[in-house]
């Protein structure tokens, strides 16, 4: 079954993105960060319009998780990392969450409303967070890798958004506090 696509606005107009048109963005190598980032978007933009429709370069994303595809995939749908409304930022992660869940931490803000939204566990595994950390890998381990990404992004997307991140609202200073602590941020 085909997830039903994003939709934000540019300039009033609405703008659609499948999981499909990520991942041909990203090019395919990261698809397990890409059905997070796919989650994410469809977690939280209900709870910051009702109507789900953001405009896209009005939204801010901070986060722990640093991973390509995620970038890649926010990047395609609301430009924030090219115009610097996204942030990689450390001292979000949440070590009491486990190392395979820590970095899977999400602020996203727009206008006056912001979400925070954390991965529940399950979706993540200690074993892929151990070889996608490593540095060198065979190619036997880079194939597992591989197939442990592919194996994540399915599990990640057969599973309803809510039931993949847990929400909580808070303030739209917080959200833009977390993102400022990195140099490359500006807001809008």
């Amino acid at each position: 079954m085909t997830p039903a696509p994003i939709i934000v606005l540019d300039q009033g107009r609405e703008v659609w993105f499948s999981f499909d048109d990520m991942l041909n963005y990203n090019g395919g190598d990261s698809p397990g960060g890409v059905a997070h980032a796919f989650k994410v978007l469809q977690r939280s933009l209900p709870l910051l319009v009702p109507s789900g429709r953001v405009e896209r370069r009005e939204l801010l994303i901070a986060t722990a998780f640093g991973g390509p595809g995620a970038r890649d995939a926010f990047e395609l749908v609301t430009r924030a990392v090219s115009e610097e409304r996204f942030v990689v930022d450390p001292s979000l992660t949440r070590a009491d969450f486990g190392r395979a869940r820590e970095r899977f931490v999400f602020r996203l803000s727009y206008r006056e409303q912001a979400v925070a939204l954390t991965l529940r566990p399950g979706f993540v595994t200690d074993a892929f967070t151990d070889l996608a950390g490593q540095e060198s890998r065979t190619a036997d381990q880079e194939h597992r890798l591989t197939a442990m990404k592919a194996e994540m992004a399915a599990r990640v997307m057969s599973a309803a958004a809510a039931a993949v991140y847990d929400a909580s609202g808070t303030s739209a200073s917080d959200a833009r506090a977390a993102a400022t602590a990195d140099d490359r941020f500006r807001a809008q």
